[in-house]
C-alpha cells in the first residue's frame, strides 16, 4: 500500500511508477497529488487543514471513501492513516511518501510511529529512503542508483550488535546509543550492502540528492 502524505512533493515519474499496481490511501493534502495524477486512491483521511477544497471534492466526485477527522485530536493524520489501514485493508508492507522536507516534528512523529508498528514500513521519495532492521534481522540492499550518503540512525534507546558492510566506514557488532547518533554520512563502496542488528530498531537512512 503506498500512503501519501502532504510534506515534499515527489517527481511526479518516479511517483507514477511507484503507484502502479497498489492501493493509495491518501493522508490530508496528499489528495492534491493523486488529483494533479489523475490516480484515484482508494481512501482519503484527515483534518484537512491543508488540503485544497478543490481536491477533496474531487476525491468524492470519483466516490473515493472519506473520513474527516477534528484538528484538535491526539493522533497525527499520519498516525490515523496507518492504523485505519490496518483496520481496512489488513496490508503488512507499506511505503509512505510526501513525508520528507516539511516540519521536522511531523517527520519525527511518522519515523518514530513507523518504526515501532510490526508492519513493514519505508519512507521515500526519489531525494531520501528510510526503512528499519529490527533486532536479529539482516538486510542485503542492492542499488540500482548509488547514494551520496547512508546513516544508521538508533530508534530504540541502543541498537546492539550493528553492523554494515560493503561502506567505507565498516562496523562489526558495535552499539549504537540514540542519545548520540554518530553513525551518520558514511558512503557506499560497491553497488550493495548489508546492514544487521542483534537487538534494538535501527533506521538505515539513504539520500540520494543533495
Amino acid at each position: 500500500m503506498l500512503f501519501v502524505a502532504g510534506g515534499r512533493v515527489p517527481n511526479v515519474d518516479w511517483f507514477r511508477e511507484v503507484a502502479s499496481g497498489r492501493k493509495i490511501f491518501c493522508v490530508d493534502k496528499g489528495i492534491e497529488l493523486c488529483r494533479a495524477c489523475k490516480l484515484v486512491p482508494s481512501f482519503l483521511i484527515g483534518d484537512f487543514d491543508s488540503a485544497d477544497d478543490y481536491s477533496v471534492a474531487w476525491a468524492r466526485t470519483e466516490n473515493v471513501p472519506v473520513e474527516q477527522y477534528p484538528a484538535d485530536k491526539d493522533l497525527t493524520d499520519t498516525q490515523l492513516a496507518l492504523r485505519r489501514a490496518a483496520e481496512i485493508f489488513g496490508e503488512h508492507v507499506a511505503l509512505v511518501t510526501g513525508c520528507f522536507d516539511g516540519r521536522f516534528d511531523h517527520l519525527f512523529s511518522t519515523a518514530f510511529t513507523c518504526a515501532a508498528i510490526e508492519r513493514r514500513v519505508v519512507l521515500a521519495d526519489e531525494r531520501e529512503i528510510i526503512f528499519f532492521v529490527k533486532g536479529g534481522e539482516s538486510v542485503d540492499v542492492q542499488f540500482f542508483r548509488k547514494p551520496l550518503a547512508v546513516s544508521l540512525l538508533p530508534m530504540s534507546t541502543t541498537c546492539a550488535g550493528v553492523t554494515i558492510k560493503n561502506v567505507r566506514w565498516e562496523l562489526d557488532g558495535v552499539t549504537l546509543i540514540q542519545a548520540l547518533p554518530y553513525a551518520v554520512s558514511n558512503r557506499v563502496a560497491g553497488d550493495k550492502i548489508s546492514v544487521g542488528v542483534g537487538h534494538g530498531t535501527l533506521a538505515v537512512y539513504f539520500c540520494f540528492a543533495e
